[in-house]
């Protein structure tokens, strides 16, 4: 599905191209953001892996969250990953029952719970972000470091711009 959330059918009987998308620059983004895409998939579930061998792939991205924002509600991850309140229950119990995150009484809300990674959960999250940055800087070593920031800056700006 799209993310405009019309499933990628028509609007109004014919598909309309928006100006300068077939330009080959569009046609080259879409091709490389495929495979970047791609790649960070796989490279998910193995990050995932790392963290625990029985951790879903999913739930990967809920312990950088955590680890990068610190604590929050069931409510804030849901909306951030862009899941229902189900999956996010059903993915935090997991992650309960391997240690990596708790459960506290949120004191601004005492119907409200705060998750946070536990001390395990930071240790092993924290040792394999260190190593993917350190897999990027043994790839990209040949790079100029200005480059680097340089796309850093661009995958920000493209972030920034997808969420409009």
């Amino acid at each position: 599905m799209h993310e405009d959330g019309n499933g990628g059918g028509s609007r109004g009987g014919a598909d309309v191209a928006p100006s300068g998308v077939d330009q080959p620059g569009f046609l080259a983004l879409e091709r490389e953001l495929t495979v970047l895409l791609r790649r960070a998939r796989a490279n998910q579930g193995e990050m995932a892996r790392e963290v625990h061998p029985d951790l879903e792939s999913a739930a990967y991205g809920l312990l950088v969250r955590l680890d990068e924002c610190g604590r929050q509600r069931a409510t804030e991850l849901a909306a951030y990953i862009g899941v229902g309140k189900a999956t996010m229950s059903r993915q935090l119990r997991a992650l309960e029952d391997l240690g990596l995150v708790a459960r506290a009484p949120d004191p601004a809300d005492g119907r409200a719970w705060l998750v946070d990674l536990t001390q395990e959960g930071r240790s092993r999250v924290q040792r394999v972000r260190d190593a993917r940055r350190a897999r990027y800087a043994g790839r990209l070593a040949h790079w100029n470091p200005d480059e680097v920031t340089e796309l850093a800056r661009l995958l920000h700006q493209l972030n920034r711009g997808m969420e409009k």
